[in-house]
């Protein structure tokens, strides 16, 4: 079984970046913590909680919600217990971002879920 330490992060499709980002920053006191122009992208939040956006048209896609991340304390495990589990493995394998790595799956309904090395990629 996968040992979940927390929520890492959730990944989203908004309307409009600057208008969330004002929003996020307002309310919650959220920063941007890296800028990713080449996606029309950002990753705001604070210590606790980190919120990748992206500007597109799909936001109402599954209310949109791109995919979630769980930050797993046992992420050398992952790979041996979803094919243990014969839980599919998308992207073909680990994926390296930052200062972590990554490993998506999907739920039955179709969510996607990130499974993360290190928490908020290191950031």
């Amino acid at each position: 079984m996968l040992k979940t330490v927390c929520i890492d992060h959730i990944n989203m499709v908004v309307k409009d970046l600057d208008e969330s980002v004002r929003f996020y920053s307002e309310l919650f006191g959220f920063v941007v913590m890296k800028e990713q122009p080449e996606q029309d992208s950002v990753i705001i939040g604070d210590e606790n909680v980190k919120l990748c956006i992206y500007e597109g048209d799909s936001a109402g896609d599954r209310n949109g919600i791109s995919h979630f991340g769980i930050h797993v304390s046992n992420f050398d495990e992952v790979l041996e217990i979803c094919k243990r589990l014969s839980v599919p493995v998308m992207y073909d394998g680990v994926l390296d971002w930052e200062k972590s790595r990554s490993i998506y799956i999907q739920d039955p309904n179709g969510y996607e879920i990130e499974l993360s090395e290190v928490e908020g990629g290191g950031l």
